[in-house]
């Protein structure tokens, strides 16, 4: 465009006005007012023709003056705003409505072109009305931001050439203190804890408090759950689950974020703001209730979040090491910083775990205490530190030290059911049944459909032999589907109960039990093993592969047999009644020379013999999860069905004083009898059943082995039953 420069000087009449800048740059004149000037006029209808057919403005006739337009600025203009012909078709042009008046008019057309500046917006308009083309990155950044705050969620993460920019130009808080140490910057994957007191956040923001873990070294014997507890069930309801091989998946967790006293207050801002979002809302499938997150940061910790994060970021991220030391930096820095002691045990507590120390594994137990302790604490972290601290605690077999925790936690918070029921737990790690069910009467005469007090409660009748007082707890318990119920155990407990009363029902719920992968089948009911073992209620001598044993016993059968009887003498009192409670009637004894891999006491030296003959198979005196015994069964005698607790053994009977009639044994669908002299073998983790309904006693010799596909490594490293 051509300017028009005057030589001489111009009167006000004349109208000159001042060069402007045109938004592309160029300098331009403002034409002027007289017909005769000539020169700003000859583009003003054309221009504006162009103009408004392409901003979607229709109509069947348009006639506007205006003083002389840049015509490349207007392209200029359409292009910067990407307004494309099939977008004027459609007729997309509320965007560029800036006068809020609801159209887009030729005032808008002023703004648009730089000949006006932009009326403000009335006050109640949303945000969202603004086009998104005219927001810069930083406007964009910051209301998804307030947006995902409003929101509970989680705000977009920017690319890493906008976290770059971000970094360049901005803090990440204006109050928070200088780092004690250096720390990384935050990724985009990681999520801190929350600073605000939301109600809803991800779903998965839970995982803050973290709660996994896995075996750090077995528990002596001494410390074991199966010692404190044996005489709950023939299942060993405590006993631990396989080392070796693939350990069970401790899904603890994430521990839930337990339910708030008060709802944070929403303020008018974040109100506002969430209007905005509900239609992005509604578009959205209805998901499950999300967790609340717990609150883990006091007004102090808020301060330095920032630095707390980034130490979280290194545990999450694995490097252990410089967590540790980030987080103790904290605590020496911040001493009175609950979330910076509380990050300081979990890195403990993985550290743990990575190097399989219960030294480390103490330190996080006494700095989770040390946590719960420190002035100001959330109650959210009070309750996270002191639940994990039992944890564990029963871990490292402290179980006493567990139950007082415990106990001090629900003394905090009485009315939370969850940590009562932990309580109950505890006090059957201890074998202190009658602890535990006062404790699940007072969570059931609360909460009186809680099914997690309600199967253990039915468990806990069931083994003080209340058999039909026990059916319905742990019937309604597995029915309610609770976490925590959906446990073998109790699908084991609840059919046996039902057998007992002789209802056929049992195997409804043994069936369930093997379709929720309890149970290897119906048959098949024990609940610790190792997968992919060759499964056959029996077995002949050949398919063990420990036919030189066999054939040890069965060639010595009388002498084995000779010594036993001198020890059944009554006056002795070697046999002791069994005690699994596996009984209908009647009375059976055993005396038992080995027990999980080791002789009992002094046992061997009332049959020498027959130990010295057992020395040298390690199949059967190793067998860690299996006995080698004496089984006396006297007349009248029933035996329940029932299915030991592992997989990993084979058991051989040696007949020694069998009546010629009256004495059988059922495993699965196969009834047999025991011969003097012979060796039976089966596998007793399929349902098994005794009758001895003869005219006197019967005698025979128990050897445990290890299941003959076990390698030397899993039979040297599975835990003891």
């Amino acid at each position: 465009m051509t300017q028009r420069k005057n030589t001489k000087p111009h009167s006000k009449k004349e109208g000159k006005t001042p060069p402007v800048e045109s938004k592309n740059g160029k300098r331009t004149e403002r034409g002027g007012g007289d017909a005769g000037g000539g020169g700003g006029s000859k583009y003003s209808m054309f221009t504006w023709f162009v103009v408004l057919a392409l901003l979607g403005v229709w109509s069947s006739v348009a006639v506007v003056y205006f003083d002389i337009v840049d015509y490349d600025s207007v392209l200029a203009r359409a292009k910067e705003f990407r307004m494309n012909f099939s977008e004027v078709l459609q007729g997309k042009l509320t965007a560029y409505d800036t006068d809020g008046d609801g159209d887009f008019d030729v005032e808008d057309a002023k703004v648009l072109l730089g000949l006006k500046e932009a009326e403000t917006p009335p006050v109640e308009a949303s945000p969202v009305e603004a086009s998104p083309v005219e927001q810069t990155d930083t406007d964009v950044k910051e209301a998804s931001e307030h947006v995902a705050e409003a929101t509970n969620e989680e705000a977009p993460e920017p690319q890493e050439a906008e976290l770059q920019e971000a970094a360049a130009s901005e803090t990440l808080s204006e109050e928070i203190a200088p780092a004690a140490v250096p720390l990384p910057p935050l990724s985009d994957d990681f999520v801190p804890d929350d600073p605000r007191d939301s109600a809803e956040p991800e779903e998965d923001a839970a995982a803050a408090i973290d709660t996994t873990g896995a075996l750090v070294e077995e528990r002596s014997q001494e410390e074991t759950i199966v010692e404190s507890a044996r005489d709950l069930t023939s299942s060993k309801f405590t006993q631990e689950a396989e080392t070796v091989e693939e350990p069970e998946n401790q899904s603890e967790p994430p521990v839930e974020a337990e339910p708030q006293s008060e709802t944070p207050k929403t303020t008018e801002s974040q109100a506002e703001t969430e209007g905005t979002t509900e239609n992005q809302a509604e578009e959205k499938p209805k998901e499950k209730a999300k967790k609340k997150k717990p609150k883990l940061l006091n007004k102090f910790d808020k301060t330095i979040k920032a630095e707390i994060d980034a130490a979280e970021k290194l545990r999450k991220k694995g490097k252990l090491e410089e967590a540790l030391r980030a987080f103790e930096s904290l605590v020496q820095q911040y001493p009175q910083s609950p979330r910076a002691r509380y990050g300081k045990a979990q890195t403990e507590d993985d550290l743990a775990e990575k190097l399989r120390s219960n030294e480390m594994l103490q330190k996080a137990i006494n700095t989770y205490r040390d946590a719960a302790e420190l002035p100001d604490v959330t109650s959210d972290l009070l309750r996270a530190a002191l639940k994990r601290r039992a944890e564990r605690q029963q871990f490292l077999g402290r179980m006493r030290g567990s139950l007082v925790t415990l106990q001090r936690l629900t003394q905090i918070f009485p009315e939370d059911m969850g940590l009562k029921n932990d309580l109950g737990v505890a006090h059957l790690l201890l074998g202190d049944n009658k602890g535990a069910k006062k404790v699940y009467e007072e969570v059931l005469e609360i909460s009186p459909n809680n099914g997690f007090a309600k199967v253990h409660y039915g468990f806990i009748l069931k083994s003080e032999n209340k058999i039909a007082e026990s059916i319905p707890y742990l019937r309604e318990g597995l029915e309610s589907g609770e976490p925590g119920t959906d446990d073998g155990r109790f699908y084991f407990h609840l059919g046996d109960a039902l057998q007992r009363v002789g209802d056929n029902s049992a195997y409804h719920w043994y069936e369930l039990g093997h379709k929720r992968g309890h149970f290897a089948s119906v048959w098949q009911r024990s609940l610790y093993n190792v997968d992919g073992l060759k499964a056959q209620p029996w077995w002949t001598p050949k398919e063990t592969g420990y036919t030189d044993l066999v054939k040890t016993l069965e060639r010595n059968w009388k002498t084995i047999r000779d010594e036993a009887l001198a020890v059944m003498d009554k006056n002795t009192g070697l046999f002791v009644p069994e005690e699994e409670n596996l009984r209908e009637k009647g009375e059976w004894g055993q005396y038992t020379l080995w027990q999980q891999g080791k002789k009992v006491g002094t046992a061997c030296q009332g049959v020498p013999k027959t130990c010295a003959l057992l020395e040298r198979y390690t199949e059967a005196t190793g067998c860690k999860r299996g006995q080698i015994k004496f089984s006396v069964m006297q007349p009248g005698t029933h035996v329940w069905p029932h299915t030991g607790p592992t997989n990993c053994r084979l058991r051989m009977h040696l007949g020694l004083v069998i009546p010629k009639r009256g004495c059988k044994i059922r495993c699965t669908d196969q009834t047999r009898e025991w011969e003097e002299g012979k060796v039976l073998i089966f596998d007793d983790s399929f349902e098994h059943e005794v009758w001895q309904d003869a005219d006197s006693y019967r005698l025979i010799f128990i050897v445990d082995v290890w299941h003959p596909e076990l390698t030397a490594y899993q039979r040297q490293t599975l835990s003891p039953i």
